[in-house]
């Protein structure tokens, strides 16, 4: 032991007591059932659906009733106690709307909740459940929990507790507390695989959840990597993002959510003309014609701006090797041609009729002015950093913990499976160049400067980019050149070849990481269940849980999304169905968990001491037995 830690630990355990005693603790804990894992990717602003998974735990909450009680109680009452735990709120309005007798409601739900609470808690250490609990009622909860009494005597303590609960007026606010516990308890650890922003409406208020979770970390998306990339000042992606909430009729995001102001962009492309070609995606949502006439002309500005800081980027950056995407540098005027993979291609050339063909990638002065309101305001929204903070600190290109491989996109393969030399981190391959990736985006969260921040732009639509993981992003195709052909957008081998056993056991070996129960969990492509795809693959290895969480996915994979589960007895998928809404779900107790699917179950239950924390507990102890050997000579 170093002269440091032996300081720390000294501090800590002043005697020998103190330190027999936290070894006796460490090692109880090591023997503990392994705490539930969910894994989530490919959120996309679906707030009402992502806050009902995080609500019901993803059917885990079900399971437990049904586990708990399910052999005395009808399907109706199961129901009504897990809609409880989801939203307890509601379901006491509705139980004070109803006119039933309030004080008997209060006593049964409490009661059961109670139960609940316990058989949630029987994995953790007392100490853990107790800090899970609401600061006002920890006491008193604690003590019902553990209470010795049984039998008809512990019905009627607890009936006894509760009255008193009732006459003090703090019923409400107790089963708020007990359901709180309940779903704290229910998910130990939370994974989210990437993508909360864009296309849906609300990743504001996800990140506002994820904020303040308990025990969370986060793979890095491309669109994430994108909105961080605007946060600190990248102007390509700072177009890009303003471009994709056009397209998705999502203005109040930026607006309203984030305070982004968009007035002089609104000012500069009211000048324009409109072209339907620019014509957003409203997805239902009620606009005036002269918003959507603005939203379209606002949304064609942006696009050529985007395009010139794209070429920027790539300018600065020729170990991109992107030259072949600097489409503005390929349109020839004269002929009303652009120049696409090698081929020459008719378009309508009036969008770019003010491009100064000598210097094609130039800003006007009104589009300098204009970027630079942007710059200052994407920069200066305090919510806005406050979310980008959190993905700094919890986030990362890929994480390993507990023998699985977690990434949101792929791992950059050639055609033959060997690990693929990305020249935007160096040349680097496999795990050297993710943790290069990862390197150069907190060096430009650091540094700021433009030149460093390209890299977030990169890591969005890159070819090497392990969170994009195609060849292009052919956003211009799709405006200018709609051929399914050229619009294709060609994907990394590791989407066809990481289905082979060999090479997903070759991916997880290059990560340290071997044996039956070790995956690749990454999301990104959705899974298309309506055709009967199955998102466990390479025999077990890869779990791709991308299973189409946003509404405009719904139809093409038929589903809602998956969730992963890894608890003590192995790994399962939930897939969901559409969310029908918070007040269907409290009148009908609907539910979003369509069917449960075991895939890896384990010989004998895990412990604690089979995960990465059981090893550092392992730590503590080898350092505790070397402090009471070196300072008391034990």
């Amino acid at each position: 032991m170093d002269g440091l830690t032996e300081k720390l630990f000294g501090e800590r355990f002043p005697t020998a007591q103190d330190a027999v005693s936290e070894i006796i603790n460490l090692e109880a804990i090591l023997r503990l059932p392994k705490g539930t894992e969910h894994f989530l990717s490919d959120l996309h602003g679906e707030y009402g659906a992502f806050c009902h998974l995080i609500n019901s735990c993803s059917g885990v909450i079900r399971a437990k009733v049904d586990g708990l009680f399910g052999k005395l109680l009808p399907a109706s009452e199961l129901s009504d106690i897990a809609t409880t735990v989801y939203y307890p709120v509601e379901k006491i309005a509705a139980a004070k709307a109803s006119g039933i007798d309030m004080n008997g409601w209060y006593k049964t739900m409490l009661y059961r909740l109670t139960l609940l609470a316990r058989e949630c808690g029987n994995k953790y250490t007392r100490s853990k459940v107790r800090k899970s609990m609401s600061p006002r009622f920890a006491y008193i909860i604690d003590e019902m929990l553990n209470s010795s009494v049984d039998g008809g005597d512990r019905d009627a303590y607890y009936n006894e507790i509760f009255s008193e609960i009732i006459k003090l007026g703090c019923a409400d606010t107790f089963l708020e507390a007990i359901a709180a516990l309940i779903k704290r308890l229910a998910i130990d650890r939370l994974h989210i695989v990437g993508d909360v922003f864009d296309r849906g409406e609300n990743p504001d208020k996800i990140m506002d959840i994820l904020c303040s979770y308990h025990s969370i970390d986060f793979q890095w998306g491309n669109h994430d990597i994108l909105w961080m990339g605007a946060y600190y000042g990248s102007r390509a992606c700072i177009a890009t993002v303003i471009e994709l909430c056009l397209k998705y009729g999502n203005l109040e995001l930026l607006e309203m959510g984030y305070g982004i102001s968009l007035r002089e962009l609104a000012f500069f492309a009211d000048k324009q003309k409109y072209d339907p070609k620019f014509a957003i995606n409203s997805a239902g949502k009620k606009m005036s014609e002269t918003d959507s006439v603005l939203s379209a002309k606002m949304r064609k500005a942006v696009f050529l701006l985007m395009l010139k800081l794209e070429g920027q980027s790539i300018a600065r950056h020729p170990e991109y090797g992107m030259e072949n995407r600097s489409l503005l540098k390929k349109i020839d005027l004269r002929s009303g041609t652009v120049e696409i993979d090698g081929v020459r291609l008719p378009i309508d050339t009036a969008d770019f009729s003010s491009l100064d063909l000598r210097n094609p990638l130039k800003l006007t002065s009104e589009e300098e002015y204009v970027t630079n309101c942007l710059v200052k305001a994407f920069t200066g929204s305090e919510r806005l950093k406050r979310h980008v903070d959190f993905l700094m600190q919890k986030g990362s290109v890929y994480s390993v913990e507990n023998g699985n491989l977690i990434f949101h996109g792929c791992i950059p393969l050639d055609e033959n499976g060997d690990f693929l030399p990305v020249a935007a981190c160096g040349g680097k391959r496999g795990k050297a160049c993710m943790d290069e990736f990862s390197r150069l985006v907190r060096k430009a969260a650091a540094s700021g400067k433009e030149k460093d921040t390209d890299i977030f732009w990169y890591l969005w639509c890159g070819s090497g980019s392990p969170l994009f993981g195609r060849k292009k992003l052919a956003a211009f195709e799709n405006i200018y050149v709609p051929d399914p052909g050229l619009c294709a957008e060609e994907k990394n081998p590791y989407y066809t070849l990481s289905r082979r056993k060999d090479i997903a056991e070759k991916i997880l070996a290059e990560f340290g990481l071997a044996g039956e129960n070790c995956h690749i969990i990454n999301g990104h492509i959705p899974v298309h269940f309506r055709e009967g795809e199955n998102p466990v693959k390479a025999d077990g290895r890869l779990i791709v849980i991308d299973g189409g969480f946003c509404r405009a996915y719904h139809a093409k994979t038929g589903i809602a999304g998956y969730t992963l589960i890894y608890n003590s007895y192995g790994m399962r998928l939930s897939a969901h169905s559409p969310f029908c809404g918070v007040e269907e779900a409290i009148a009908s107790n609907r539910d979003i968990v369509s069917s449960v699917t075991v895939f890896d179950t384990v010989g004998s239950r895990l412990k604690v001491g089979d995960t990465d924390t059981g090893a550092a507990i392992r730590s503590q102890i080898t350092a505790l037995k070397s402090l009471l050997k070196e300072k008391f000579g034990v």
